[in-house]
């Protein structure tokens, strides 16, 4: 389709800019003897416009690509120095020769060529300016577009990479749940194998659009917290509140479960009682999740989590959510809590 409207465009463009070129003349000399209107738009408008469209279009098509930017400006200069002088030439000659033709007027009479030869010089440098404006503009907008498509391109492979470290990550999560059980609860471990399933159906399936509907992001954060409570004793108390949404509201996929993850790797004592709590709630066209567990700082030789959580999230929502979101987090009274708010 964008092929088929240059091709057509463009000439269409160029055929009505010079008709318009060729007649203004002829029609503001209207009311005057129509044979001497006829001559002298001729001599003086129609045959200089002949020989600048020549120059414009060598230019445009060939020499400005084939020299100019290809640095050859030097020979680019030497070429269009000696066309204009060729077309100034034999615009001379042409002129005199309809004058004594068409005019009468003999060469005798004449006035000095050399002021008109240096004025149509000048006049002909305003077509090979033109070529040049245009051209630089159109390789400059060609130029934009492709850089704008590759940023394009990198932007949805560096997402594409997010995403595929947060996979594995959240299935080697949900793995340790279910070993934990095996022992214990081996039916209520199949149970959520098969529940497992559905999440990473989701996972790999549902999120590859650009949005999903808020109610099935929900729906999996559900799923993967009722999953995660098994893992742990009653002395463990985790409460979530979500809205019941349209599904034509719609988020970018898996941005919420990085901060619920977060919450069960880094708020669960060995042995004491806690308390984890998760809400979402929409106001006007703003989105704010909270996430809120206990604050249990790690050992220095723990490198569990590093690389991937928190600053996955926020590159995601750089690169997702530019300018319309804000994520903050810290610890009060020994309890951490973060907040995504997004601007729908």
């Amino acid at each position: 389709m964008q092929l088929t409207k240059k091709t057509i465009g463009f000439p269409l463009l160029h055929g009505l800019a010079w008709l318009l070129l060729f007649f203004m003349p002829y029609l503001l000399m209207q009311g005057q003897d129509q044979d001497q209107v006829l001559s002298r738009v001729l001599i003086h408008s129609w045959i200089p416009l002949c020989f600048y469209a020549l120059i414009f279009y060598l230019n445009y098509l060939y020499f400005i690509d084939r020299f100019l930017f290809n640095r050859q400006t030097v020979l680019f200069l030497l070429i269009n120095l000696s066309l204009i002088a060729i077309c100034v030439w034999i615009n001379q000659e042409l002129k005199d020769y309809l004058s004594e033709v068409l005019v009468n007027r003999n060469r005798n009479n004449r006035p000095p060529r050399t002021l008109f030869f240096y004025l149509d010089i000048i006049a002909s440098t305003v077509p090979l300016a033109f070529a040049i404006a245009l051209k630089t503009t159109e390789r400059w907008m060609k130029t934009e577009v492709e850089r704008k498509e590759a940023q394009h391109v990198k932007l949805q492979s560096e997402i594409q990479h997010l995403k595929y470290q947060l996979q594995p990550h959240f299935f080697f999560n949900s793995l340790n749940t279910i070993y934990a059980m095996v022992d214990s609860a081996p039916e209520k471990a199949k149970e959520n194998i098969h529940n497992l399933g559905k999440l990473m159906r989701y996972l790999l399936y549902d999120t590859e659009t650009e949005k999903v509907p808020l109610q099935k992001e929900i729906d999996f954060m559900k799923k993967y917290i009722e999953l995660m409570k098994h893992r742990f004793s009653d002395k463990i108390q985790i409460s979530y509140t979500f809205p019941e949404t349209s599904y034509n509201f719609e988020v970018v996929p898996l941005l919420f479960i990085t901060l619920v993850e977060n919450a069960f790797k880094h708020g669960i004592p060995a042995s004491k009682s806690a308390t984890l709590s998760f809400t979402m709630e929409i106001k006007d066209s703003s989105l704010v999740f909270r996430a809120v567990n206990p604050d249990l700082p790690k050992n220095k030789e723990d490198k569990s989590g590093s690389g991937i959580g928190l600053e996955n999230l926020k590159k995601r929502l750089e690169l997702l959510y530019p300018n319309r979101h804000s994520l903050t987090y810290g610890v009060e009274n020994d309890i951490f809590s973060a907040v995504l708010t997004l601007e729908t």
